[in-house]
């Protein structure tokens, strides 16, 4: 009796990667996919899809290697669970950026195979994500690398120092809430539309923070997410106090940026649950900044070497300085799932005020089953 084999996910702008993904989830049994709804993909991408449900269900139902295809009934991350205990079958397949643990712990949970493919086309196709199709999804995101939280007075104004990030290419579809900018992004989608104007990147910065931040918001968004996205490269933005840094170092030296692409790994963990709350407990001391501030440091000092001991250890402290003051950044998933990588990666830190999103690696070699990423070098 051949094997089940289980999919979900959106599926939008169908594509030869969705095909090239789906012929080999099928080479191991029959496909079942689990299609997730409009209000699904609203609730996880910000934004409707291209191609309504109806639409991607009939598609998706006239693939030959489809044996049978549904809307799954509930939301979030794992909308497909009623489908999948209903099915019962013996694989759950999933590509890179769509490998999380809520997934692989219901697999375990049900008995059931998780199997993680790698992306790749189909013989001398180019490869193809519907991010790279969708003309809005030409806005940035940002990674902070060190020194998180920095940004803001209540943190900066006991102790200064550095905020480190990167500002990244969308070649994935990171999702709400999960700790990239993600909420500062659509704010310039809104105000500039698919992609930042032309202009000096500083500036640009200073007019998405000022927008994304209308007098009386409470709380303030960080200044690093608007600099993140509308700054190429790597930069160093130092804070005494103020939500806008003193400077801000950029660095967009070739090798300096492929040393950080090479050792960057993001494990997802999907998006923040509803509620989630960073400040609710806080333990904020002089102390406690500084030892932030001087890990974000040692962190800059170890890129400019190119030196990947050094810059793991700082990610680590500086990720270690946050939860010392922010304690409710991580639950027990985060702790297990680092623990699981711990032998393996150099450093480790969450994507933004954690409690979802992505964890963040440094490694000296590959991570299996790991998303890298892209650094924006040009201005456009």
């Amino acid at each position: 009796m051949r094997k089940k084999v289980f999919v979900s996910g959106c599926f939008d702008l169908l594509h030869s990667g969705h095909i090239a993904f789906l012929q080999e989830a099928a080479s191991y049994g029959d496909l079942y996919v689990a299609l997730g709804s409009d209000a699904t993909v609203y609730e996880l991408k910000g934004r409707l899809p291209v191609n309504s449900e109806a639409e991607r269900l009939y598609m998706m139902q006239h693939i030959d290697c489809v044996k049978e295809a549904f809307i799954s009934s509930g939301s979030g991350m794992l909308d497909f669970a009623r489908e999948l205990r209903e099915v019962q079958p013996d694989l759950f397949v999933v590509n890179e950026d769509g490998n999380t643990p809520q997934k692989e712990n219901l697999c375990r949970e049900l008995g059931i195979d998780y199997i993680v493919l790698h992306r790749r086309p189909h013989a001398s196709l180019p490869a193809r994500s519907t991010t790279a199709l969708r003309a809005v999804e030409q806005m940035p995101y940002r990674i902070d690398l060190a020194g998180g939280w920095l940004d803001q007075p209540f943190v900066s104004q006991l102790y200064p120092g550095p905020v480190l990030t990167i500002s990244l290419e969308p070649t994935i579809p990171f999702n709400e809430r999960s700790g990239m900018a993600t909420s500062t992004r659509n704010s310039a989608l809104e105000l500039w539309g698919p992609k930042l104007p032309p202009g000096d990147p500083e500036k640009l910065a200073k007019i998405l923070f000022r927008y994304d931040n209308p007098p009386g918001k409470q709380p303030v968004s960080g200044s690093q997410d608007a600099i993140g996205i509308a700054m190429p490269g790597l930069n160093r933005a130092y804070y005494d106090g103020d939500y806008w840094p003193v400077r801000i170092e950029p660095v967009r030296d070739e090798l300096t940026l492929q040393f950080i692409e090479r050792a960057l790994y993001l494990i997802p963990l999907g998006p923040r649950e509803e509620g989630y709350n960073p400040l609710a407990e806080r333990r904020i001391s002089r102390e406690g900044a500084k030892a932030l501030a001087d890990a974000a440091e040692s962190c800059w000092e170890a890129i400019l070497r190119h030196d990947l001991a050094g810059f793991g250890a700082a990610v680590r402290q500086s990720f270690e300085a946050q939860i010392a003051m922010f304690p409710c950044m991580v639950n027990d998933m985060v702790q297990d799932l680092i623990r699981r990588y711990q032998d393996v990666a150099l450093g480790w830190k969450l994507s933004g005020a954690g409690g979802g999103g992505y964890l963040i690696l440094v490694a000296d070699e590959p991570i299996t089953n790991a998303v890298q990423v892209i650094i924006r070098r040009g201005l456009d």
